[in-house]
């Protein structure tokens, strides 16, 4: 095994688009052979899976208030909260590294933290669940993979002293209400800093990171460790991809399951998202989400917009009713009816 730094030029990276991104060009592009393990911090956000539905997952009030990032990744599971206090790792593997290593089994990928971080004072540090790590019967990595080809990627969280307030504020209970995303599973999770032993309490997050990679690959110094360092051509790519699909509000906000179509307005209120498929010329399926209002208000306004032809005359009837005016404003009437009806792509 060994080591892909993600700094660049020398300097860390905390943006958790670009951070989110990096996994997806070493597996689909530079697809280094064997295993490697990469380890990074992200700024504030809320990360959800591919198969998740953000309107279900994420309470964008808060969002917006603290400048919390949304970011979509391209493998499966739940929604989590990342911050400066909190470690994400991933391994990639191209090829056979002919070390265990097996996509779908989460161990070989979890044994070499449990390993290290029993090193470090934590008691009895295990995987359940199949892909949950877990330290006195509370979660504190939550584990997921993707794969493409002969390659693939399998990662997790690793909560030093994660702002646990702050993950609940921003990510939504569960709802009984019916939508095609796949649910997080909340489950009781906790910090490791407590379990570390006391050298190990009082760190910041980066010589945190350092002193766990060292426990990892078993030195005493980062430059004992065979290490791959992303080059100015390496970025310049992931730039690209990023530019072509990371950053966009279309794939972090845009790409939830059941529909085929995003759109997003400005309004004096605030932003407001729009996912919506148009079938037989009406509006088979459309969520308006954002800060515009509550979710619940919301929601009436997609039922109430769901069905109906998707014309200019008959969207604006609905926009125009009293009771949807008391929670989108007026202004926001011509703007939806061209997101809604303006050479929108049709189904079948």
């Amino acid at each position: 095994m060994f080591l892909i730094d993600t700094n660049r030029q020398g300097k860390v990276v905390t943006d958790a688009i670009v951070n989110q991104s990096i996994d997806n060009y070493l597996v689909n592009d530079l697809k280094l052979p064997g295993h490697g393990l990469m380890m990074y911090v992200n700024q504030p956000a809320v990360i959800v899976g591919i198969n998740q539905s953000v309107m279900a997952e994420v309470d964008f009030h808060y969002l917006a208030k603290h400048d919390v990032q949304l970011v979509r990744r391209t493998s499966g599971g739940g929604a989590v909260y990342h911050d400066e206090r909190n470690l994400i790792f991933e391994h990639i593997v191209n090829g056979d590294p002919q070390d265990g290593s097996k996509f779908g089994d989460y161990t070989v990928f979890a044994e070499p933290i449990l390993r290290a971080l029993a090193a470090m004072g934590v008691e009895s540090p295990d995987i359940s669940n199949k892909s949950a790590l877990v330290v006195d019967g509370k979660k504190f990595s939550g584990m997921t993979m993707f794969k493409s080809g002969d390659g693939y990627a399998a990662g997790g969280t690793i909560m030093y002293d994660l702002n646990v307030d702050a993950a609940h504020q921003a990510l939504l209970p569960a709802s009984d209400r019916p939508h095609r995303g796949v649910a997080s599973n909340r489950v009781p999770i906790t910090n490791l800093r407590q379990y570390l032993a006391p050298q190990y309490q009082n760190l910041d997050i980066q010589a945190f990171k350092e002193a766990l990679i060292c426990h990892i690959f078993e030195v005493d110094r980062l430059d004992q460790i065979e290490t791959y360092h992303l080059s100015e051509h390496d970025w310049a790519i992931i730039d690209q991809r990023l530019s072509e699909k990371y950053r966009t509000d279309e794939w972090n906000y845009g790409a939830n399951p059941g529909f085929r179509e995003y759109r997003a307005v400005v309004l004096p209120t605030g932003q407001l998202h729009l996912n919506f498929t148009v079938h037989a010329e009406k509006l088979k399926t459309i969520a308006l989400f954002g800060t515009v209002a509550t979710p619940e208000k919301l929601h009436r306004v997609s039922e109430k917009l769901t069905g109906i032809d998707a014309t200019p005359s008959a969207v604006t009837a609905v926009l125009s009713q009293p009771d949807v005016l008391d929670v989108l404003g007026n202004a926001a009437v011509n703007p939806i009816v061209t997101a809604l009806t303006a050479e929108a792509p049709h189904e079948g």
